[in-house]
């Protein structure tokens, strides 16, 4: 049965629980942390977003520095993502007509409100997954290939993508679905995703390793200001994070430890507290991450309790 992974207290009174599953890697490989359901196939939704990264490298995407690491991060369209994503698109002949992910507002609010008095509206750059779109365009056009169907589970770079992610999970990719943004999305077992970014963690050479330095490089182009990814990374140096919709979310050491997450109920908040206590108890020091392994719970605007973590056996 799944487990208890996190309570939310207010007040001392334990208002919610977060129900899920965690499976934890040790440096060396092994399971040595599982709670819930650690072999059940779930759909990692933007967690798969630096394997996809890695498909589209090996496939010649010309892609380095920033560029690649928003190509594997889930951008909170600031301004800085935004000349990014564009320049990808237009060093591969392309506009941003090509993304094929929806418009959006961007995720950080100050720029969406100064979009809002400029009297601009949604746009498919600033949604937080266009730099992983732009990335597949240019792909697609280092090789030939048609641009119009880049998201179709047939095409060349999906197919690439699909073996990349095997190979860096060790098991077949399955089910097929359609991912928020449009993009195929394969499942995975939450022990299948920690060893994918497990072997991202450790990978030595080649468009992995590429793919890893370059999030830890610039992990605001990961997430953003004030993103907790981007802020677990930092805390946490040489470590690669990524979160996803519906409360998953991988996370490694540089020294190999790898824990992936899903909350149950789909819920994001208490995801990175959660990794955090998986991947204290495989023996990694997290201490300089301290600030995020709980979340504060307010009221009147003023902290009254907290998001906790739980203990394994936590029913």
């Amino acid at each position: 049965m799944y487990e208890v992974l996190a309570e939310v207290v207010r007040n001392g009174f334990v208002e919610s629980r977060h129900y899920g599953s965690v499976a934890g890697l040790a440096p060396d490989g092994t399971l040595a942390h599982s709670r819930g359901h650690a072999h059940e196939t779930v759909l990692p939704r933007s967690t798969t977003k630096p394997f996809q990264a890695v498909a589209c490298l090996a496939a010649g995407a010309p892609l380095a520095g920033e560029r690649l690491a928003i190509a594997a991060g889930s951008h909170t369209g600031e301004d800085f993502h935004v000349k990014t994503v564009e320049a990808i698109l237009a060093d591969a002949g392309l506009g941003a007509g090509a993304l094929r992910c929806p418009p959006s507002w961007p995720e950080d609010e100050p720029t969406r409100a100064s979009l809002i008095r400029a009297g601009a509206g949604e746009s498919r750059e600033r949604m937080n997954c266009s730099g992983k779109h732009a990335a597949m365009l240019a792909a697609c056009a280092a090789n030939g290939w048609p641009t119009d169907t880049y998201l179709d589970p047939e095409h060349p770079l999906q197919q690439g993508v699909r073996t990349t992610m095997g190979d860096c999970a060790g098991e077949s990719p399955s089910p097929v679905a359609v991912d928020g943004c449009g993009a195929p999305l394969f499942g995975l077992t939450l022990v299948g995703l920690a060893r994918a970014i497990r072997s991202l963690a450790l990978a030595q050479d080649g468009p992995p390793r590429a793919v890893a330095d370059a999030m830890r490089a610039h992990p605001e182009y990961v997430g953003g200001t004030g993103h907790v990814n981007t802020e677990l990374m930092r805390a946490l140096p040489g470590s690669l994070a990524k979160g996803g919709a519906e409360g998953v979310l991988v996370a490694a050491t540089a020294a190999g430890h790898a824990v992936a997450v899903k909350v149950i109920d789909g819920s994001p908040r208490a995801t990175t507290a959660i990794a955090l206590r998986a991947l204290a108890a495989l023996g990694a020091d997290t201490s300089p991450a301290a600030a995020l392994a709980t979340v504060p719970v307010l009221g009147g605007g003023r902290p009254v309790g907290e998001i906790r973590t739980t203990p394994e056996g936590h029913q």
